[in-house]
């Protein structure tokens, strides 16, 4: 394919995924306030499922493209945790006036539970890891941690995301409709955003692979990088000016929903897409340099994590974070030497987390909550 594709796909993508996250912002106000944030994350994050679809579907296909499979979702978690919690809050450090020249970003409460959750995802993707392969079964298992995080967070005490008058431009412009001609308005956007994807997603990942053979650019990289930085521009303009506005740890609580929708759901609908195209359920094998990219995600993973464990996210575990990330980005044949560099810093954490434990840790205020809202109920 042309890649002066590239030309059209790149910002058509990036149009169809404002459409998609100003729907977003705006049916925030007409589902359970709990699950809010977490289905904001979502939304959002739908071109970056179309991408990875793409990529399945012709896996499916031509099992030599197999190797792109984990190209995009490695990309994509590693950007939301390598630039986009530093970005969180280092413009809420310099330009909000309620966290400026503060050293720490502290979480609410109610964060706790996404926070908590983040591991089982990244625990079972570990054994997805030391198998070596992604089979169905797995997918189910990934869909059914997510279900149980909405779930939790359906149990949350309602609570106020977000004023109309806090929204951007063309959301709040849209909430001032009349009722029904706003949403006529939301499910414009949500319709013409995925009709844009469907159409247009196969020829930008296309005109992406023929633009890095012309730069003569790794394909994997190109779309390791490339595609989640367009796809997820939206989301990070979004999740930016929450940290502006004074809404630094929700901004972050956007990005770690965001992961972990995408440790589950996008990763879990790899090996049904891959199934039904080859029509056989066989698994997605992942070669030696396939499984360390998805080591590498998840010791970044895991440390990011950690620092939010003690419900707050410092200025030197920003900056760490930002650091590893810019030198992967720049050296992509450094993803050996990272792996122990992540591991190592996690292990630190781990032991300082063990022995030097708070009072305010969100595994005790997650304790709290599940004792006061879900087992004392029950299923409501």
């Amino acid at each position: 394919m042309d890649p002066i594709l590239s030309l059209w796909t790149f910002p058509v993508i990036i149009f169809a995924a404002f459409l998609i996250a100003w729907g977003a912002e705006c049916s925030q106000f007409y589902v359970s306030q709990g699950l809010a944030l977490a289905m904001l994350a979502w939304i959002q994050t739908l071109p970056e499922f179309a991408v990875e679809a793409v990529i399945a579907y012709q896996a499916g296909q031509n099992p030599d493209m197999m190797y792109l499979v984990t190209a995009n979702f490695t990309g994509s978690l590693r950007l939301f945790v390598g630039l986009g919690w530093p970005m969180v809050f280092f413009i809420g450090y310099f330009l909000s006036k309620k966290h400026r020249g503060k050293k720490a970003l502290e979480l609410d409460k109610e964060h706790a539970i996404t926070v908590v959750w983040f591991l089982p995802a990244l625990f079972y993707m570990f054994i997805v890891y030391l198998k070596g392969t992604l089979t169905v079964f797995d997918g189910l298992i990934l869909f059914v941690v997510y279900g149980v995080f909405l779930f939790w967070l359906s149990k949350m005490p309602p609570q106020e995301i977000e004023k109309v008058e806090d929204l951007g431009g063309i959301p709040r412009r849209m909430m001032s409709w009349q009722p029904r001609f706003r949403i006529m308005g939301i499910m414009g956007c949500f319709i013409l955003g995925i009709l844009i994807l469907i159409k247009c997603a196969h020829p930008f990942l296309e005109s992406m692979l023929s633009l890095a053979l012309l730069l003569g650019i790794s394909q994997f990289v190109f779309v390791q990088w490339v595609a989640p930085i367009l796809s997820e521009f939206p989301e990070k303009t979004f999740a930016f000016y929450w940290a502006k506005s004074n809404r630094g740890s929700m901004g972050l609580l956007n990005f770690v929903s965001s992961c972990v929708n995408q440790w589950t759901l996008l990763i879990g609908m790899i090996p049904f897409i891959v199934a039904f195209i080859a029509k056989s359920w066989q698994p997605v094998v992942f070669d030696d340099f396939q499984k360390v990219e998805i080591l590498l995600t998840l010791f970044q993973g895991l440390l990011g994590m950690m620092f939010l464990l003690r419900m707050e996210f410092r200025m030197h575990e920003a900056i760490g974070l930002f650091v590893l990330w810019l030198a992967q980005f720049m050296f992509p044949d450094l993803r050996y030497e990272m792996q122990f560099v992540y591991g190592a810093w996690l292990a630190v954490e781990f032991l300082r987390f063990v022995f030097k434990r708070k009072e305010r840790n969100a595994f005790r205020i997650f304790w709290d909550f599940s004792k006061s809202h879900v087992f004392s109920r029950g299923v409501r």
